[in-house]
């Protein structure tokens, strides 16, 4: 496999323990493992991370923006995952 032909990679660091992975950007490599030493120089070269996932960006599925009405809509009609109505204490105004 010449080096032209090596499939596209979407990189994910996780700059700290407890916190979410983060998109971080793309990389070309010929197998996982090559991935992720790619994603390790490219991405975390001042030690700024603490775990990195790798993974094709053929496996990447997304939804349409266009289509955004018909797939978050339905979730408009549960008012329970709204909690506006709740009475909250004085002594959590702040929130």
């Amino acid at each position: 496999m010449k080096k032209n032909d090596w499939p596209l990679w979407e990189v994910f660091i996780r700059s700290k323990n407890g916190l979410s992975h983060k998109h971080a950007g793309s990389i070309h490599a010929a197998d996982a493992d090559m991935a992720i030493e790619n994603a390790r120089d490219v991405y975390t070269r001042r030690q700024e991370g603490v775990s990195i996932w790798v993974v094709p960006s053929t496996s990447i599925v997304a939804s349409n923006p266009d289509e955004q009405t018909e797939l978050f809509d339905p979730a408009e009609n549960k008012i329970y995952r709204h909690p506006t109505f709740y009475n909250l204490p004085e002594e959590l105004n702040h929130m």
